[in-house]
């Protein structure tokens, strides 16, 4: 059986913070470390810093790969060597209006614009925003 993508981790200085900034990218609820599950955590020997050091988005149908947030040790230093593409449409290309307007809301949320990509690649247009997280990190909204 081939592997699959089980989590995708953002090292941040804020790891609560930046898990709400990508669940309202892809319109979840960040899990909160509260109630029963917060009980188990803390008796399992955690403390509340450890908690505090952590963050994780969910798809609660498991279709996509779960979104965990890690406190970072040291601050972000230049580019990302990966970063996550962000379709504004899932499963067709969106208008202009359409990506506009989930730019629109992605830096209403916290996100940050480089600059916009209109051009061709070949036979392909090239239309697509880059973009940083309230902590830098990079990716494109297509």
């Amino acid at each position: 059986m081939p592997s699959k993508i089980g989590n995708v981790v953002f090292y941040a200085d804020n790891p609560a913070a930046l898990a709400r900034f990508w669940a309202g990218v892809y319109g979840l609820e960040p899990m909160e470390f509260e109630g029963e599950l917060k009980d188990q955590l803390l008796a399992s020997g955690l403390t509340e810093e450890d908690l505090a050091k952590r963050g994780l988005v969910q798809d609660p149908n498991g279709e996509s790969p779960r979104l965990f947030f890690h406190h970072a040790d040291e601050a972000k230093d230049g580019r990302n060597r990966i970063h996550l593409d962000v379709q504004a449409t899932p499963g067709r290309a969106p208008s202009h209006e359409e990506l506009d307007a989930e730019k629109d809301r992605l830096v209403a949320l916290g996100a940050e614009v480089v600059r916009l990509i209109d051009q061709q690649w070949g036979p392909w247009p090239e239309h697509y925003y880059q973009m940083r997280d309230p902590e830098g990190n990079e990716f494109c909204l297509q």
